[in-house]
Parts: C-alpha cells; sequence; structure tokens
C-alpha cells in the first residue's frame, strides 16, 4: 500500500515552504526529514524515495527549499529541520537525509549543530553528496570540519559509481575520514547515477528528475540504508508515540 502525501507548509522567516509528509499506516517510529537538492523548490524530485522510506514504516517529511536566496537556502533549511523536531514531539527521533547538495547541508549540522538550536540530527544520510564544498547549513566545508566536531552520530554514505556530475570519489574520501575520527559511518555504492540512487532519471525535456522503472531498485536500496539507520537510533517503544498527534501549520497559510 502506497504511503499517504500530506502537504502542509512551515515558517521561514517572513513566509511560509511547502512540506510533503509520507506517513504509511503503519509508521509509529523514527521521522525521516529529507532534503532534494540545487534547485527551486523541488521536493517533487524525492517523492519516489520518499514514498519507498515510507513504505518501510517511517514517516518522511519532504520541505521545498530555495537554492538561490541570499543565504544559499539555510534559512529555508535549518528552519525545516525545527519544524520537523515539532512534528516529532519529544519521543521521537528526528534523521536528516539529503541529496546531492542536500547530502552536504545534512551532514553540516552534524558537525556543526550550533545553527539548529545546538542539536545534531540522531543520524545522518549523504547520499550523492559532494564534501569539499561548503555545507548550506553552516558554510563549513564538511570534509575540513570533521576534527571540530563535538558529537558523533551515526552516518550512512550512498553513492552511484556512474555518477557524472558528483564523483563516487567525494562519499569515499568522506567515509575514510569519518571512519579515521572515529565516526559510526559506513557507505552504499551503486551502479547507477546521481538520479538513479534515487530511484529517478533525469527528463531533459522536463528539466528534472522523474520516476524511473529501471531504477526503482537502487531507490529501494536508498530507502533500506535510511530505514536501517534510522531504527537503529530509535528508543523506547514505539507504541508510547503511537497516538502523538503534532500541530503542523496547514497549506491555506499564505506561501
Amino acid at each position: 500500500m502506497s504511503a499517504t502525501i500530506r502537504t502542509v507548509s512551515y515558517p521561514t522567516g517572513r513566509e511560509h515552504k511547502r512540506l510533503d509528509i509520507h506517513n504509511s499506516p503503519q509508521a509509529e517510529g523514527p521521522c525521516v526529514l529529507l532534503w532534494h537538492g540545487i534547485g527551486t523548490d523541488e521536493r517533487d524530485v524525492m517523492v519516489p524515495l520518499a514514498q519507498d522510506i515510507a513504505g518501510l514504516g517511517l514517516t518522511v517529511l519532504v520541505p521545498d527549499w530555495r537554492s538561490d536566496t541570499p543565504d544559499e537556502g539555510r534559512a529555508h533549511l535549518t528552519d525545516s529541520l525545527r519544524f520537523a523536531r515539532d512534528f516529532a514531539g519529544g519521543s521521537r527521533q528526528v534523521v536528516v537525509a539529503g541529496w546531492s547538495a542536500g547530502a552536504g547541508a545534512a551532514l553540516g549540522v552534524a558537525l556543526d549543530p550550533e545553527p539548529v538550536d545546538g542539536r545534531p540530527p540522531a543520524a545522518v544520510v549523504g547520499i550523492a553528496g559532494g564534501y569539499r564544498r561548503p555545507a548550506r547549513t553552516t558554510g563549513a566545508v564538511p570534509l575540513q570540519a570533521l576534527g571540530r566536531a563535538t558529537a558523533r552520530v551515526p552516518v550512512r554514505l550512498v553513492h552511484g559509481t556512474d555518477d557524472a556530475s558528483v564523483s563516487v570519489d567525494s562519499s569515499r574520501e568522506l567515509h575514510e575520514a569519518l571512519r579515521a575520527h572515529g565516526w559510526d559511518c559506513a557507505l552504499s555504492e551503486q551502479a547507477t547515477d546521481h538520479a538513479g540512487v534515487l530511484g529517478c532519471v533525469y527528463d531533459a525535456a522536463a528539466g528534472r528528475c522523474v520516476a524511473g522503472a529501471s531504477v526503482r531498485a537502487f531507490g529501494l536500496a536508498t530507502a533500506q540504508v535510511v530505514a536501517a539507520v534510522a531504527r537503529s537510533v530509535q528508543p523506547g517503544d514505539p507504541a508510547a508515540v503511537k497516538h502523538h498527534s503534532p500541530i503542523t501549520t496547514p497549506l491555506s497559510t499564505p506561501l
């Protein structure tokens, strides 16, 4: 059964941005905040992966954000994480996952959680990310910030070996560096490209990534990586949060 998708909005500065909540009927445990890559409000690109993750019993929040703002998306990203934490309440962990530029942004808040109230996410999943570029959440280059991190959370990396946009060497280098610094880290390599790890293909006519049946297995494999690390960090009895009903901002809020 497909997960339901409910669209709400989250506050950021003087505006509100749309956010999709993918929720399967059996979702009781951790929440996953899933960030898209560079672009303008492309949460739709993440639908195939979000549905696959939700199909494994998790709640997935996918916000729109813009990379072309003066702060390169920092406020949108960090405010969406604050929203996710409010949504999850005190008894559910929040795992942050991101694709492409979203991957570096996710790792950024693990290395330096100061921009998000000093609390790192429970775990991070970086999907096809480049880690020698400044993270859009913190402005710091992840590979240069490892030595300054004060807390270590589980990190899982996924990358396509045929990725022509961001070389798999980026994730390999980060994986080795994290392990050298004592982090719990694992890398999953897939025989696909930049979009294939999402279960998507690039549609040149549409100018964006769309779901592709030929790469569905890769998206499912990525979803399994996300679900496994999310379950590994969730404390307590899932039944204790079954009836949690967080307050969200309706879509009717002006955008």
